[in-house]
């Protein structure tokens, strides 16, 4: 990516604050909790005439207590090595710290590489701002000293004049505009970060036992099958009785956006768990939502005495929960071995794929008029109805309208009759489908 800036620094100095403020919304999880940025958290932004792409990053700690502290260490390097322009955050309340040394000397390879800016935030009174200065002593930077606070934005322009002076492109506005977006989503520990990395090739997001891992929503390309996308690996959904801390809470609502912003939901379950009352009320979320949904049931190698039927049995007992959501597959996969992972999003493609699919008019009235005279709407009230013609709305979803001289009589059972003919007649799996009668 160009004019790619990457901010880094020890943990609980503003990093997120400063990253939301960039690119215009709040994006990250802010919290006074130390290390709640885990994973490289991308976003966009704009100056004087140039785009950029801003990533947010987790602290970076040496010899701690936390169990994170590796993971988080490499995705900052990778986010320094991937950036054009580091910018290295520090507190200026409380000025030197030790870890901003150890730090330092990390940036130190860099230097020369690379134009590295040390920005001393909380820079809120003239007083802290005039003592930035000691910051010098951390022998690190291209010879200036940002105060600012990302919080009132006070600095920002001038810290935002000089990184894009090196900046020789405009850049994209939109980089990811149009692109269609794949939220991989579930409950908390069952393997969604593992697939996602998987898919990339990279450990793009941070992978442990522990459940509640991933925070932020976390995006990433992927190209596959000859069609791009953007893949977003999701925090764990837990039920409301189940989130206590703040940080989970926001957690939680970063998932709902990005299940609200995706064109496709893959639902993971955990196999050695079976279909959950949460896993239901995911599914459910995302079907009120009108996505494409696939549902992925991963772990599938740790189900011991499989049988023939054993699948078959499995994926029963879901749409059972389910019903009467009918129409998203299931594909059992194990993201250990690798066990038909490709397969996984290969469908999550052909759901997309249909879900964009408009059915000629000429065809649907061909098709569906002849399913109608077999068997024509149950007469009401001595009344019958009269189905004359259908047509597919210009709508981002399969919305099918069936004209006819009396809507207000056809029942609910002849509607599920007609979209499950719809759904045999042509492809709509994984996609929901909306039917509506007009009076003609």
């Amino acid at each position: 990516m160009k004019n790619t800036i990457a901010i880094v620094g020890r943990p609980n100095v503003g990093k997120s604050t400063l990253f939301n403020r960039l690119v215009g919304q709040r994006k990250a999880i802010m919290d006074n909790e130390s290390g709640v940025t885990r994973d490289r958290h991308y976003g966009y932004g704009d100056w004087t005439g140039k785009y950029f792409t801003v990533i947010d990053t987790g602290g970076y700690v040496h010899n701690s207590d936390d169990i994170f502290e590796g993971e988080i260490n490499k995705q900052v390097k990778l986010a320094i090595d991937e950036a054009d322009v580091v910018l290295f955050m520090v507190d200026a309340d409380t000025g030197v710290h030790h870890l901003d040394e150890e730090f330092a000397s990390v940036l130190r390879r860099y230097q020369g590489k690379k134009p590295i800016y040390i920005i001393a935030n909380k820079a809120d009174t003239n007083a802290r701002a005039h003592a930035s200065g000691e910051f010098y002593t951390l022998g690190v930077g291209d010879g200036e000293i940002f105060p600012i606070s990302s919080q009132s934005g006070s600095g920002t322009g001038d810290l935002l004049d000089a990184v894009v002076s090196h900046f020789e492109e405009e850049g994209v506005e939109e980089p990811d505009l149009g692109i269609p977006k794949i939220a991989v989503v579930g409950r908390p520990n069952v393997g969604k970060s593992s697939f996602v990395n998987l898919l990339l090739g990279t450990d793009r997001s941070i992978v442990t036992d522990i459940a509640g891992t991933t925070r932020d929503s976390i995006q990433a390309r992927y190209n596959a099958f000859g069609k791009e996308f953007m893949l977003v690996d999701t925090a764990g959904l837990r039920r409301k009785t189940k989130v206590h801390e703040d940080v989970e809470f926001y957690s939680v609502l970063r998932s709902i956006r990005a299940l609200e912003e995706a064109d496709i939901c893959v639902v993971m379950l955990d196999a050695t768990r079976g279909i959950e009352a949460q896993d239901v009320n995911i599914i459910g979320l995302a079907d009120k939502n009108r996505k494409g949904i696939v549902i992925l049931v991963n772990k599938w190698d740790l189900i011991e005495n499989k049988e023939t039927n054993t699948a078959k049995e499995f994926e029963a007992k879901i749409m059972e929960k389910i019903a009467p959501i009918a129409y998203p597959p299931v594909i059992f996969v194990s993201v250990l071995t690798k066990q038909r992972v490709h397969k996984a999003i290969e469908t999550a493609i052909e759901v997309y794929e249909n879900k964009r699919r408009k059915i000629p008019t000429s065809e649907l009235n061909e098709v569906m008029l002849k399913e109608i005279e077999k068997y024509p709407p149950p007469i009401q009230k001595g009344k019958l109805v009269r189905i004359k013609y259908v047509t597919q709305l210009p709508t981002h979803n399969p919305v099918f309208a069936f004209f006819c001289n009396l809507p207000q009589y056809v029942k609910e059972s002849y509607t599920r009759y007609l979209e499950n003919r719809l759904r045999e007649k042509f492809d709509f799996t994984g996609v929901p489908i909306g039917i509506v009668f007009r009076k003609k």
